[in-house]
């Protein structure tokens, strides 16, 4: 692994052979370090170990006295030509890959942030052309807005003018903590909506490739969606560990369009998780680490 001294040169030297940025992310081939969100990092030796794939990160404070994310709240994801985003917070991917045989992400000192990370499972290797990064609570400043998404009807096609996204769920499912599925029915029931509950939600975003790209340009990184209320860690069911509170609109550079297809899971107190559960839409900073220019 790179000492942060290394990573620092590393980021100043490599700048002359990154790839353009896609959609306002900062860029560079696997190999190299990035200074993104307050850190140096690098990203490497991306390996697959049955259906997931692996990297090696390693990181270090741009300046140890200035803000940057917190460990926790670092999420990487896979880029590339993928059906459906696969993204995981850094800290805690590994824990469903068998037979691992390095040292998963981990905070070893509070100026370093060393390890290898995990995302699928994918089947399809050929639609992997990198990683990304980002945190869900970084927010650029004047982008966000915020639409109700209740059971049973979820959000509605947003207005394109909004964003520069249309956002529109396509499915809305959501249980009791206890694993009780609700239908429309049960709105009729007031001894439903005690204590807590979780939703999954789908949801379809797209956008005009060209208009995307210059206004991520603008702004200085694309959008993510977000989904609030949410709990940290596990939370109240795997599924919601699994697809997670957030999304980075980050399709490959090369697709024709900006559409993009997730699920994301609003848990909490049931009425709250439920009736008056958020999706927001907000421009944060990222990066991305591929495998060629």
């Amino acid at each position: 692994m790179l000492t942060a001294a290394v990573l620092a040169l590393t980021a100043g030297c490599s700048g002359s052979d990154r790839a353009a940025h896609p959609y306002g992310a900062a860029a560079a081939r696997v190999g190299e370090s990035l200074a993104v969100l307050g850190w140096n990092m690098a990203v490497s030796n991306l390996r697959w170990n049955g259906d997931y794939v692996m990297v090696d990160v390693d990181a270090a404070p741009t300046d140890p006295a200035a803000p940057h994310a917190k460990p926790g709240d670092v999420r990487f994801g896979l880029y590339g030509a993928l059906a459906h985003p696969i993204e995981a917070t850094g800290i805690g991917s590994c824990g469903a890959v068998q037979g691992m045989d390095t040292q998963p992400l981990s905070v070893p000192s509070p100026d370093r942030l060393t390890g290898t990370v995990c995302l699928g499972p994918l089947k399809d290797q050929s639609a992997v052309r990198g990683v990304y990064m980002y945190s869900p609570r970084d927010r650029i400043p004047g982008t966000a807005a915020a639409y109700p998404a209740a059971f049973p009807v979820g959000v509605l096609p947003t207005n394109a003018n909004d964003t520069g996204l249309v956002v529109q769920t396509t499915s809305v499912d959501a249980w009791r903590a206890d694993g009780t599925q609700l239908n429309q029915a049960a709105l009729g029931d007031p001894n439903v909506f005690s204590g807590n509950g979780y939703m999954l939600l789908g949801l379809q975003a797209d956008a005009v490739k060209a208009a995307y790209r210059d206004d991520s340009a603008r702004r200085g990184g694309p959008l993510m969606l977000l989904v609030a209320p949410t709990l940290p860690g596990v939370g109240l069911n795997p599924a919601c560990s699994a697809y997670g509170a957030s999304v980075l609109i980050l399709p490959e550079a090369s697709l024709d369009a900006v559409h993009v297809s997730a699920s994301l899971c609003t848990q909490g107190e049931i009425n709250a998780a439920l009736l008056y559960a958020t999706v927001s839409v907000v421009g944060t900073h990222a990066a991305v680490w591929t495998t060629r220019g």
